[in-house]
Order: structure tokens, then C-alpha cells, then sequence
């Protein structure tokens, strides 16, 4: 009886040492990858070449960064009081359109939610608000409602709040979607109303997506609100352009450390917010 030549495994490399014809890719993938390869140099430089852009100023720009920074320091406290009349007023419009907000986008998101809508015309009504309200920019918002209300912060508010509603109506709806229907069931097997289903099936499971999506809506809000003043609908921003249009570089650094300092802020706070309720 012939003994087993048992041998010890060869490594991958040298199973692969004696084979000249291995490759990572087939000469066709190969030709793809370099086909794409090409196809996205192709688009970038058509793309470039598109948007008419100006080299010089381009290859300048570290040199015009420097220059500007340099202007900008040190910061200028010297208007730090309006400087935070205009912070509070950002965090008020913020705030207050994110509460009107999420009122609003509580039906909204009822109606877009397949398994709660009415009907189908109630659920393309609802998908249809929810669509255009986060198709538009904030700034666009802001520009409407700046013609509408004039220059100041209820136009920011409103500007916020349309913006909002898709947003929240969207992640509140898909929450709503995704309950477990066997306490809607029980209770329609009781022969409960559907204003009792909503409010006891309904809504705790949907409870902790409401106040994670809400809180996260307001910090967003916290920042949206920061340049709302660039386009006259009130808060620190139309102190910034007002800095920029004259020329005065250190107060605009100042405007901008107090805009970082409300952002961490908001940031601390909606962390603390969803710890605590969460």
C-alpha cells in the first residue's frame, strides 16, 4: 500500500509564482476601467473649461487669503453688543420657526404616510408639500418672503419654517411607516375610534423619532438662520454683510467667532437635548 504524500500548503504567492497568465483584471475589464477612467477626465475638463474659470486669480488666491486674514486680525470687539442682539434674534428665529414647523408638518406627515393617508389624493397632497418645501433653498425662501413681509426677522422665520416642514413632515412620515401595526390592529379590533388609534398606537411609537428629528431640525435651523441676514430677512447676517460692504475686516472676524460660538452652542445643546430624552 502506497504511503499519502501529505505536504504542507503552499502560500497564495507561491501558488501564484508558477502562473505567468495571472492578472487582477481580464484585458476587458481592464479596457473598461481605462475607458471610465477617461470618459470621467473628459467630463471634469468639459466642465472646467465650461465655467469660463480665470486661472490667474485662481493661482493668486492663497496670496489674496493671506492678504484678507491678515486684515481680519485682530478681531474688533467694539460692536459686541449689537453683535448679540442680532445672536439672540438668530436663535429666536430658529427656535420659533422650528416650533411652528413641526406643528405644521405633523398632519402633513400623517397624510404622506401610506399607512395613515386617507386616500390617495390626501397622499400625493402630502408628498406633493413635502416635495416642494425642501426643493427650494432657505436664501430662495428668504427672498420671497423678504418681498412679501419686507426686510426683517418675521420673513426669516416664515423663510424657516417652509423649509422645515418638508424636512420633518419627510423623516416623521417614514417613521410613521415603519410602526408595528399589531397595536393599530388591537385597537381597531375594539372598535376604537381613529382619532384613539393615532393617539395610542400611533403616536408612542413615533414619540422618540419626533423629538430626535425635531431637535435635530433646530440645530440645523440654528445654522440656516446665520445667513438669513444677507438677504434682509434679519439676525447676525445682515451685520455681516453690512461689515462686508464697508470694508471692515475685523469686525467681520468678530461676526464670524461669534457665529462659531453659536454653532458649537446650538451643538451642545442638542446633545444635551437628545440625552436627556432619548
Amino acid at each position: 500500500m502506497n504511503s499519502l504524500n501529505l505536504s504542507e500548503p503552499q502560500s497564495l504567492s507561491e501558488a501564484l509564482s508558477g502562473r505567468d497568465d495571472w492578472s487582477r483584471f481580464t484585458p476587458k475589464q481592464r479596457l473598461t476601467r481605462y475607458a471610465g477612467f477617461a470618459a470621467a477626465a473628459g467630463v471634469v475638463a468639459w466642465a472646467l473649461g465650461s465655467i469660463d474659470v480665470i486661472w490667474a486669480w485662481v493661482w493668486d488666491s492663497p496670496a489674496q487669503m493671506a492678504d484678507l486674514f491678515g486684515r481680519m486680525m485682530p478681531p474688533d470687539p467694539s460692536n459686541l453688543p449689537s453683535i448679540l442682539v442680532a445672536i439672540w434674534q438668530t436663535v429666536n428665529i430658529a427656535t420659533l420657526a422650528t416650533l411652528i414647523a413641526v406643528v405644521v408638518s405633523l398632519p402633513v406627515a400623517y397624510i404622506a404616510a401610506q399607512n395613515t393617508t386617507p386616500n390617495r389624493a390626501c397622499l400625493w397632497l402630502g408628498r406633493f408639500i413635502l416635495v416642494s418645501s425642501r426643493s427650494v433653498n432657505t436664501i430662495i425662501w428668504a427672498l420671497l418672503f423678504v418681498a412679501i413681509f419686507g426686510p426683517g426677522i418675521v420673513a426669516g422665520i416664515v423663510a424657516i419654517m417652509f423649509r422645515s416642514i418638508g424636512f420633518l413632515g419627510k423623516l416623521l412620515g417614514e417613521a410613521i411607516e415603519e410602526i408595528d401595526r399589531k397595536p393599530v390592529e388591537a385597537l381597531e379590533a375594539c372598535g376604537a375610534s381613529r382619532f384613539k388609534i393615532v393617539l395610542y398606537a400611533i403616536v408612542p411609537q413615533v414619540m422618540p423619532a419626533f423629538f430626535a428629528v425635531s431637535i435635530l431640525r433646530w440645530d440645523i435651523n440654528l445654522r440656516e438662520s446665520t445667513v438669513l441676514g444677507l438677504v434682509g430677512a434679519g439676525g447676525i447676517g445682515m451685520i455681516l454683510q453690512g461689515a462686508i460692504d464697508t470694508f471692515n475686516w475685523p469686525e467681520v472676524s468678530m461676526v464670524l467667532l461669534t457665529i462659531l460660538a453659536l454653532v458649537i452652542f446650538g451643538e451642545m445643546v442638542s446633545s444635551l437635548l437628545r440625552r436627556k430624552i432619548l
